[in-house]
């Protein structure tokens, strides 16, 4: 089954610098830093980035972080947990955006 998701381009990340190298030097100095241990710990991290991929429906950072949680010893049930905490997260901002519709009808209905 072909699809535009290539699992395989997960291991090119590095190359997205051939067209703009400068730009994605400075973007890969910063990912780096962000993931390194400071406030919270390069563990705590990747199962934020795992919730944070479902979130934004990525499907390399699903693979990538998926890897990185199992490596760094979350187990299946944190992992799918920290998955409900990301759709908990976006339904409830689908709904709160709600209020705006409302509003908006009984303006219209006045």
């Amino acid at each position: 089954m072909e699809t535009y998701y290539n699992p395989e381009d997960l291991k090119k990340f590095s190359e997205v610098g051939d067209f703009q190298k400068e730009f994605s030097d400075k973007f890969f100095e910063y990912y780096g830093a962000v993931f390194k241990d400071s406030a919270l710990s390069e563990r705590e991290k990747s199962i934020i980035a795992l919730a944070v991929a479902h979130a934004i429906q990525c499907p390399y950072c699903i693979d990538a972080y998926t890897t990185d949680s199992l490596e760094k010893g979350y187990t299946e049930e944190q992992m799918m947990e920290a998955v409900h905490v990301s759709s908990a997260i976006r339904g409830g901002a689908s709904l709160v955006h709600g209020v705006q519709m409302m509003n908006k009808a009984k303006k219209l209905m006045m």
